[in-house]
């Protein structure tokens, strides 16, 4: 709890997504500094896809030869807004959570997969928002999130408060929505 610089590594994250072959699980490095994820690398290895990224720096994407900077992409009302979900945890939730966002976007389109690809997702752009309604550790989130931070989007808390790390003694995080686009009213909706 008193560290305020600190590598958080996990191994292999989406474990049941490795066990069942589906190619979404990734390897997750985070380097925390004063409770907050200052570097991330996500790595994919069935697609040989690495993401990294900081605040300080940006997020980039390593796949196929191609090294790319990548960032979020606005959120317009009357659009399509895109959701991603576990493929194992809190899905009823998610439905409830969706269901009260119907009426502000034209279509939502959900989509489910496992590990961190949801966050780098929605860093990349390819996704708007994944509200995570059940329990993560600190090591699921923080490599991603640095990526997320460096593209510009942002992991919030039910008080709309950033994603801290290493301030409590056990390391769950909350429930949490990750964004992309930060400057959308995110409150009416969480």
């Amino acid at each position: 709890k008193h560290w305020q610089r600190y590598w958080l590594v996990d191994p292999l994250d989406g474990t049941k997504e490795f066990i069942n072959k589906n190619g979404e699980f990734t390897v997750n490095i985070a380097f925390i500094e004063n409770h907050e994820p200052a570097l991330g690398l996500v790595y994919v290895p069935v697609t040989d896809t690495l993401y990294l990224g900081g605040l300080a720096f940006g997020s980039f994407k390593n796949s196929a030869g191609l090294h790319e900077q990548i960032a979020i992409k606005p959120v317009n009302l009357g659009t399509t807004l895109t959701v991603v979900g576990s493929r194992r945890h809190g899905a009823e939730a998610l439905d409830s959570l969706l269901e009260k966002v119907s009426d502000t976007f034209s279509n939502i389109d959900r989509v489910d997969m496992g590990s961190s690809l949801k966050i780098c997702a929605c860093a990349e752009g390819s996704a708007d928002w994944y509200p995570r309604l059940a329990l993560t550790c600190e090591w699921d989130t923080a490599a991603a999130h640095a990526v997320l931070k460096g593209a510009g989007g942002e992991i919030y808390t039910p008080e709309l408060t950033p994603l801290r790390y290493n301030t409590k003694e056990e390391m769950l995080n909350p429930f949490f929505h990750a964004v992309g686009d930060t400057s959308f009213d995110w409150k009416k909706f969480l």
